[in-house]
């Protein structure tokens, strides 16, 4: 396992794929040390002592790469979810940028307002990100939300929902501020640690599942995605809004 991880760590360093390489090399060079433990033959355990050797000074070279690029502000990865795609969960897509130093979150997006089964599920994809940060690892103590109203008679709808996730949050310590906008057609997610994520259709990329009881009603990471664009950047100062 560690081997395999290596090797998928060198292909995504070649590619470019920086952030993502560096995982890989942590996570395989955490398995190869496992290995080295258990290894009896002197002779094998100095041969991965070099390997890790060198994993660990790549590995160290493209976080000085990554910081580099953050502290010039020209960190820029994007990825490409197809349409039909799976193993898209708000958990896999922003996992590696929630630290245990991300305590505020801004989100913009035009089109949390939308809760029953006709429509979009915006409100619920809300809630099921607000219930990622709310598992850690970070410890988010305030979430800024920007969007705008549901127009005629769901706009009740949408406050009150709005106002029943607000009031969920506050029990696990986390305060949720809400804003309307008329003009607002962005959408973009920031972190106070200097990530910001862009995801073309915002939140709502997942399609609507087949029926309540189909593979990916629950799980997201089997549910199949719209096509979109993902950009993730990093800034040195997060906007406030």
């Amino acid at each position: 396992a560690g081997a395999e991880t290596v090797k998928r760590a060198v292909e995504l360093d070649l590619a470019s794929r920086f952030q993502e390489s560096l995982v890989c090399y942590q996570e395989g060079i955490d398995l190869l040390l496992q290995v080295v433990k258990a290894t009896k033959d002197e002779a094998k355990r100095h041969r991965y002592r070099q390997k890790i050797s060198e994993y660990m000074t790549r590995a160290e070279d493209i976080k000085k790469h990554i910081e580099k690029e953050k502290q010039d502000g020209k960190y820029h990865k994007q990825i490409r979810i197809e349409e039909n795609a799976t193993g898209f969960s708000y958990e896999k897509l922003f996992q590696e940028y929630l630290t245990d130093i991300v305590s505020e979150v801004w989100v913009e997006d035009p089109y949390i307002r939308h809760v029953h089964q006709a429509s979009r599920y915006s409100l619920y994809n809300f809630l099921r990100f607000c219930e990622m940060l709310v598992k850690g690892p970070c410890k988010v103590k305030t979430i800024h939300l920007l969007t705008s109203y549901n127009e005629g008679s769901g706009r009740s709808q949408q406050i009150s929902g709005l106002e029943e996730i607000q009031q969920s949050l506050r029990n696990y310590g986390v305060t949720l501020n809400i804003a309307f906008s008329s003009s607002i057609h962005d959408r973009e997610i920031r972190f106070n640690n200097g990530w910001m994520i862009k995801i073309g259709r915002g939140l709502d990329y997942f399609k609507k599942p087949q029926g309540r009881f189909s593979i990916g009603y629950c799980d997201f990471d089997l549910r199949p995605c719209h096509e979109t664009t993902v950009d993730v950047f990093h800034t040195k100062h997060t906007k406030k809004m």
